[in-house]
């Protein structure tokens, strides 16, 4: 209570009213079982559709487990879900030894793919274990500009600077020197078609490919112009005053080179590719190196844009780094189609090989090791977001001491080389594709994988990571009915955890192709009113698309229809009679009589009406309590007692007394009374449909004096009509 100390007006809040209790969800479901892709430990993710699944969990493609390929059905379960009303659905991943896996999920059964080069500078790898990871990767450079540029002019060369000669009608004064006795019988003026370097006054013929034809059309060699006393190693010399003041010749030089990119200016050692339309022999141009059949080379130009030099270490065949002066394509003007600088990239990751779908994208990614964009920042094995640790599907590790140098012929080691040397003239361009492999998604999960382990350090897995999340109200288990051996045990760990978290209801699927007996004797292992079972599975058109359709456990879609039916209905309404989406037909055609064997024994059907479609029809628990033989009746309770449960927490360490009870008893009145006014109690009046008792009647003194407060709640339920009957009968007409 306030002090009052000094004189004045002082207002305070109180409330004349009982705290209000608020009705739960129960629409939340949870799926437990092995998919293709996803993480492992800690707790489970929650989707509000199918595409979300996939972006965390994979799609509905196939799963190898122990070796045979099977269905993936926790996913087409997941999709059966949403399709049938759902909205809000947990998963939970298993696979096999998943109580043994670490963090990254090593340790079990199942195998990460993995991509890395001979020396390990680059390795690739996938987020989460399975065959779904065997992901192909796809660089797209960003600068895909081609800079090769060629330029022609009539002005003398610089000092030591190279061209490309075309010159008619050059006189005899082009010659330097005596040249002796190769030519002395040539006539002028010539034809000269080739490489030119300037050096000091004349120009040098590089190589042995110049063209030169005097004025009587005989070719001559280019030593034949090369005068007494000069180097062997130059190979023709003109005059190059006399070469540009000719008069009546024809002169013109061409320079080939490598723009700077609109990305920025090109830095010594830019890497790059250069494109040639076919196999070009330019060896005279380097030194007589060559570099085989390759149409497109990869190296790096230098600040300048005029060297390009072959990479040894990035092209198959090329031992030693060889330098090509870009001016040289100036004598093969059909050769070089394109020079593109490679510095940031996109990496596309793909499933299903080169060609499959797009499943994500990492943009401007760099090879610099140490960058904000590099490839262990961008592609980070522990991203800071959780967004990014589910949906990024590859992790890259680079070795201690890499450079930007060690990085790109890493990645080049990696890249299929069908892809990256198209043949020549094919219209296809390189592609820069990198394969991750060894992707295993290990052996079938056992029961003890679908219960899990509750681990504080490293994340619970399986069942029991789905004991930290309140919302839940429904469980399923749909991939372990495909497997027989251990179907029956999986069903006794949901059953365990339905029964230890209280206000939960499992579905349980019956297995493939059960007989009207065999089923039977499978639900008689159970007696709960916190499992219902379902029979037979459902035929529905394959997902996959390699079939023209396929049979599948009824769990997803009886989920949604739970959930759908709290929403539109209120879950004191039985899910039943409801119609399966999705559904073609059912494994086996059940009739009345054949139900007439499984309704007693808590087997609820799956039955096919003409004009009335693909129904549920049935709403039992596999409970021979009578109290508690009804779906609908089990998870009315339990809703009526979580919302309880949950909007009375207050109470605790109250002062228990008249006051307490009072205000207990007014909540759960209003409570009730809200439930009973829209429909959801038996009975024509309040008084009729519930009582509520906590006073002196329902408490003893020991009770009060072991702070126990004593509430009675007594609600009529509603049951379903399970047998509607119409008695007819013949009258005689009233006179």
């Amino acid at each position: 209570m306030s002090q009052y100390l000094a004189p004045g007006v002082f207002v305070e809040e109180v409330s004349f009213r009982a705290k209000s209790i608020e009705g739960v969800g129960t629409s939340v479901a949870a799926i437990v079982g092995p998919t293709r892709t996803g993480p492992l430990r800690g707790k489970p993710e929650i989707v509000t559709s199918f595409g979300e699944f996939e972006r965390i969990y994979g799609d509905s493609g196939n799963l190898s487990l122990g070796g045979h390929s099977v269905l993936n059905h926790t996913a087409i379960a997941a999709r059966a879900f949403f399709d049938n009303g759902g909205k809000q659905l947990f998963v939970a991943r298993t696979l096999a030894g998943i109580n043994n896996t670490d963090a990254d999920g090593g340790g079990s059964t199942a195998e990460v793919s993995t991509a890395a080069d001979p020396g390990a500078v680059v390795t690739f790898r996938s987020r989460f274990p399975g065959v779904a990871g065997d992901y192909t990767l796809e660089l797209h450079w960003r600068d895909s500009e081609n800079l090769l540029r060629s330029q022609s002019t009539t002005a003398p060369l610089a000092d030591g600077e190279l061209a490309h000669l075309e010159a008619t009608g050059l006189p005899g004064d082009v010659r330097v020197g005596d040249i002796g006795d190769r030519a002395p019988d040539v006539r002028f003026p010539i034809a000269v078609s080739g490489l030119v370097r300037r050096v000091g006054d004349h120009y040098v013929l590089v190589g042995n490919q110049a063209v030169i034809e005097t004025a009587d059309a005989e070719a001559l060699a280019a030593e034949d112009l090369r005068p007494e006393g000069a180097p062997d190693s130059d190979e023709g010399v003109l005059a190059a005053d006399a070469v540009v003041n000719a008069a009546g010749a024809s002169v013109r030089f061409t320079r080939v080179h490598a723009k700077a990119p609109a990305g920025g200016a090109l830095a010594d050692g830019s890497f790059a590719t250069l494109t040639l339309q076919e196999a070009t022999d330019l060896s005279d141009s380097t030194g007589g190196s060559h570099w085989g059949n390759l149409t497109v080379l990869h190296g790096t130009l230098n600040a300048e844009g005029t060297v390009f030099t072959v990479s040894a270490a990035v092209n198959s065949g090329v031992e030693d780094p060889i330098e090509l002066q870009l001016t040289a394509l100036a004598a093969a003007p059909s050769a070089a189609s394109a020079s593109i600088v490679l510095r940031n990239f996109d990496i596309d990751v793909r499933s299903g090989g080169a060609d499959g779908r797009i499943v994500y994208t990492y943009a401007n990614v760099s090879t610099a090791p140490g960058g904000e964009r590099s490839l262990p920042r961008v592609l980070s094995p522990r991203p800071a977001r959780h967004y990014d640790s589910l949906t990024s599907p590859v992790a890259c590790s680079l070795a201690d001491g890499a450079t930007g140098e060690t990085i790109r012929a890493a990645l080049y080691a990696m890249f299929d080389d069908d892809a990256l040397q198209p043949p020549p003239l094919s219209v296809e361009e390189p592609r820069y594709l990198i394969r991750l492999s060894g992707g295993s998604d290990g052996n079938v999960p056992t029961a003890s994988d679908y219960a899990g382990v509750v681990d504080e350090v490293n994340g619970s897995t399986g069942l029991a990571a789905l004991e930290d999340i309140e919302d839940i109200s429904i469980v399923m288990t749909p991939a372990a009915a495909a497997h027989p051996n251990s179907h029956q045990a999986v069903v006794v760990e949901m059953q365990k955890h339905c029964r230890r978290m209280r206000y939960r209801i499992g579905i349980v699927d019956s297995q493939q192709g059960m007989a009207l007996s065999q089923v039977r004797d499978f639900g008689s292992n159970f007696d709960d009113s916190r499992l219902a079972l379902y029979y037979p599975w459902v035929v529905i058109s394959d997902p996959r698309g390699l079939e023209e359709h396929i049979t599948v456990p009824p769990a997803g879609f009886i989920a949604g229809i739970y959930a759908n039916t709290d929403v539109t209905r209120g879950v004191h309404k039985a899910p039943a009679n409801e119609p399966v989406i999705g559904a073609l037909r059912f494994a086996q055609e059940v009739n009345r009589f054949q139900q007439e064997l499984l309704n007693p024994a808590g087997i609820n059907c799956l039955r096919s009406f003409p004009g009335r479609g693909h129904r549920v029809w049935g709403g039992r628990t596999l409970s021979s309590d009578p109290e508690w033989i009804y779906v609908n009746v089990r998870r009315y309770f339990l809703y009526l007692e979580r919302s309880i449960d949950r909007s009375t927490q207050w109470v605790v360490f109250e002062p228990n007394g008249e006051r307490l009870w009072a205000n207990v008893r007014s909540s759960v009145e209003d409570f009730l009374y809200n439930e009973w006014f829209n429909g959801r109690l038996l009975g024509s009046s309040p008084k009729a449909a519930y009582f509520v008792r906590c006073d002196r009647s329902t408490m003893t003194q020991n009770d009060l004096d072991n702070g126990r407060l004593v509430c009675e709640v007594g609600v009529a339920a509603l049951k379903p009509a399970e047998f509607v009957i119409f008695r007819i009968g013949q009258k005689t007409a009233d006179a």
